[in-house]
C-alpha cells in the first residue's frame, strides 16, 4: 500500500527571506519630528520674549549695579559691592523698604477677603451674571492716573471729601499726606480699588472647578452656607489662593503708580511718608542720575520678592502636607 505524500512544499524547513529595509518617507519623518519637538516650539516665543525683555536685561542691571555708571558720563570702573553698600547705608532705603512693606501689608489682606467674598456671591445663581462679573472687572481697566485723581479727592488734606464730611461731624481731621500709616491707607485702597476685581475673577474659577457634588453632599448632611464655604471651598481653593498671594506679592512690592500719582511732587512726600522702593529706585535712576544705585535698589528688590516668595511658598506646601495627612 503506498502512501500518498502531500505535493505542497515543504516551506517550513527553508528559511523566509528577510524583508528588505524601506527607507522612510519624508512625511513620515515629519510626522515623527512634530510629535518630538512641536511641544518645544510651540514654547519657544515665550521664552525667547523671556529672554529679550527680561533675562538679559536682568543680568544686565546687575552687572551695572557693580559700576560706577551715570545717565551723563555713561560706564566708570569698575567698583564691586560699593553701591550695594552706599544704598544699605542710606536713610531713605530703609524708609523705602518699611513703607513698601507696610503697604503691602496693609492691601493684600481687604484684597483676598473681600476678593473671596465677592466670587463666593457671584458663584452664585445670579442673574446677568455675565454682566455682574464685568463689572467687578471694570476698575482694573482704569487708568491709574483716573483712579489717583479720583481718590485724591477723598484724602484731600484741605478740602477732601473725607476730612470735609469728619469736620461736618465735630471729629478733627485726618492727615492723609503728613501721616505715615494715614498715607499708606489711602495707597493701600487705590490699589486695592484696582486689583480686588482682578483677584476675584480668579477666585471665581478656582470655585466653578469645584465639583457640585461637594456641595450636595453637604446640604444632605445639613451643612450651612458658611460651613460649606469653610469646609469645602477654602480647602479647594488652596492652590488658587497660593496664585493669587504669591502673584499678589509681587505687584505689590513692585508698586510705582499709586504712590507716585499721590501727590504732585511724585517723591513719597516731603519726609518719606509713603516712599515706596520702586519710587526711591526711580529717584535715584532719573533725579539723581545714578544707575550703578539704582541697579542696586533694583537687584535688591527682586531679592526680596524672591525672599517672600519662597516664604509664602514654604508655608502653603506645610499647609497643604498637613491638610493631606489630615485627611488620611
Amino acid at each position: 500500500m503506498t502512501s500518498l505524500r502531500s505535493t505542497r512544499p515543504d516551506t517550513g524547513s527553508r528559511d523566509k527571506p528577510e524583508p528588505s529595509a524601506v527607507r522612510p518617507s519624508l512625511s513620515s519623518r515629519f510626522a515623527r519630528w512634530d510629535k518630538k519637538y512641536s511641544a518645544y516650539v510651540y514654547i519657544l516665543p515665550f521664552f525667547i520674549l523671556f529672554a529679550l525683555v527680561g533675562a538679559i536685561p536682568l543680568v544686565y542691571t546687575a552687572w551695572v549695579s557693580l559700576n560706577d555708571w551715570s545717565l551723563i558720563g555713561g560706564q566708570g570702573e569698575f567698583i564691586g559691592i560699593e553701591n550695594y553698600v552706599a544704598v544699605l547705608g542710606e536713610r531713605n532705603f530703609w524708609l523705602a523698604l518699611r513703607n513698601t512693606i507696610s503697604i503691602f501689608i496693609i492691601q493684600v489682606i481687604p484684597q483676598l477677603v473681600i476678593g473671596l467674598a465677592i466670587a463666593a456671591a457671584l458663584d452664585r445663581n445670579l442673574r446677568n451674571a455675565t454682566l455682574w462679573r464685568m463689572g467687578v472687572l471694570l476698575p482694573f481697566i482704569v487708568m491709574p492716573v483716573a483712579v489717583a485723581l479720583i481718590f485724591n479727592s477723598l484724602y484731600g488734606d484741605q478740602y477732601g471729601l473725607i476730612n470735609t464730611t469728619l469736620q461736618n461731624l465735630g471729629l478733627p481731621p485726618v492727615g492723609w499726606h503728613s501721616d505715615v500709616l494715614a498715607s499708606h491707607i489711602a495707597i493701600a485702597t487705590m490699589v486695592d480699588y484696582r486689583w480686588t476685581g482682578y483677584a476675584a475673577l480668579i477666585l471665581l474659577a478656582g470655585m466653578q472647578a469645584i465639583p457640585r457634588d461637594y456641595y450636595e453632599a453637604a446640604t444632605i448632611d445639613g451643612a450651612g452656607s458658611f460651613r460649606q464655604f469653610f469646609s469645602i471651598t477654602i480647602p479647594q481653593l488652596r492652590g488658587t489662593l497660593i496664585f493669587v498671594v504669591v502673584t499678589a506679592t509681587i505687584s505689590g512690592l513692585q508698586i510705582f503708580d499709586e504712590p507716585r500719582l499721590y501727590d504732585d511732587s511724585g517723591l513719597g512726600g516731603s519726609d518719606g511718608q509713603w516712599l515706596t522702593m520702586t519710587l526711591y529706585l526711580y529717584k535715584l535712576g532719573w533725579n539723581d542720575l545714578d544707575f550703578g544705585r539704582a541697579s542696586a535698589v533694583a537687584w535688591l528688590l527682586f531679592c526680596l520678592i524672591a525672599i517672600i516668595a519662597l516664604i509664602n511658598l514654604f508655608i502653603t506646601t506645610r499647609i497643604s502636607s498637613s491638610s493631606r495627612r489630615k485627611g488620611e
